[in-house]
């Protein structure tokens, strides 16, 4: 079985692997292709992957002979059609968010499996891409903010004065907001979250934060740890509550997200206002949305001195680790899915099905059926 590692469009650093993993899958008696330059934005050499055993090939005989395709971003539909048609083709695709192209996988009768729809269970923890990439948006953010904020993080006392520490509010307590928590803690700020879910606060308080309590929340334990939607009530509650806290911050990150849903505003255009000039919003739910009504994606919007940034792909400027932890998260889902060197498509596995788009012109994920039939 030839598996094709792929070059990522230009603006992606990462790759789907690194020569050490490249040097594990060998190992389970398959064949690997690598395309020119694959590794090079993540400062991994062609001549690394040949020393770990792989090949490097073009990209049109990767995409042509390959029997699994290994991949981040997706692959434009004319490079899905060019492909071996029972190949199995593996990366981000955004499925619930890109209809067209989920359709077209459906049409052309692909097997395809899109990373960011592994299941937030406890067994699927190793192969979830989105919580590894997450905690590298929630450091990466916090550092961008620091670096954007005309002050200091941490306190100081000096012979010129005491330097109050900067006030940070971490909106949204999961894997990044936990990271972005425990940074801005490191660095020194005063750093409080606000969580729809209670279970978030423990964590919260744990790691030195304070907790931004707003009663009434909905939860649901089937939402695998994200938020769900909330009533009108508890939204008002909710808004006046961040208005009075976000009003006060130097720094706001914000990463509340729904899984197929626009991201919720937490953030609105009179809280802005209300903000000190040089104050600092890192919107990490930017590509789907953003928290802040005022957020662009992929662009820095100032308002009255505060700079509002739309973040994109944030993983992609750390490249080398962001990439380490990808692999590991693919090795850890191919392990399912390969045996003794041959595909073995298991769909009574819970996270096979969960994490599969489509196969044979039928769609497997249970949301994409939803979506499909709507």
């Amino acid at each position: 079985m030839i598996i094709g590692i792929l070059k990522e469009p230009l603006g992606e650093a990462r790759v789907a692997m690194l020569p050490e993993a490249v040097k594990t899958l060998l190992s389970w008696q398959v064949e690997i292709w690598v395309e020119p330059g694959a590794g090079f934005a993540a400062y991994a050499s062609d001549q690394q992957y040949i020393d770990s055993g792989a090949k490097i090939h073009p990209r049109e005989k990767i995409l042509k002979d390959s029997d699994l395709l290994l991949g981040i971003q997706a692959l434009t539909q004319a490079e899905i059609s060019t492909s071996k048609s029972d190949a199995v083709i593996m990366g981000q695709f955004n499925a619930l968010y890109n209809p067209d192209l989920t359709q077209y996988l459906i049409d052309q009768k692909r097997t395809a499996f899109s990373m960011e729809l592994v299941p937030r269970t406890t067994r699927a923890q190793s192969m979830d891409v989105l919580s590894s990439m997450a905690t590298v948006q929630g450091y990466k953010a916090v550092l961008m903010a620091a670096d954007l904020l005309p002050r200091f993080f941490p306190m100081f006392m000096t012979a010129a004065g005491s330097i109050t520490p900067s006030r940070v509010l971490v909106l949204g307590a999961g894997v990044a907001g936990l990271q972005a928590i425990a940074t801005a803690k490191r660095l020194g700020a005063s750093v409080f979250a606000f969580d729809v879910r209670q279970a978030a606060k423990e964590e919260v308080l744990s790691i030195g934060a304070k907790f931004v309590d707003v009663e009434g929340a909905k939860e649901d334990k089937g939402a695998g740890g994200y938020a769900v939607e909330q009533s009108e009530e508890y939204l008002q509650k909710q808004k006046y509550t961040i208005h009075e806290h976000a009003s006060k911050a130097d720094v706001i990150i914000t990463t509340a997200q729904i899984p197929g849903r626009k991201a919720p505003i937490l953030v609105e255009e009179r809280t802005v206002h209300a903000m000190k000039a040089g104050s600092v919003i890192i919107d990490l739910a930017a590509s789907s949305g953003g928290n802040c009504a005022l957020t662009q994606p992929d662009q820095t919007v100032i308002v009255n001195g505060v700079r509002v940034v739309g973040v994109g792909n944030l993983a992609a400027q750390l490249p080398q680790d962001a990439s380490k932890m990808y692999g590991k998260n693919y090795l850890n889902f191919l392990k399912l899915i390969i045996k003794e060197g041959k595909l073995d498509l298991n769909f009574e596995d819970d996270i096979v099905t969960g994490t599969c788009v489509c196969h044979d012109g039928k769609p497997v994920n249970s949301r994409i059926t939803q979506m499909i039939n709507a």
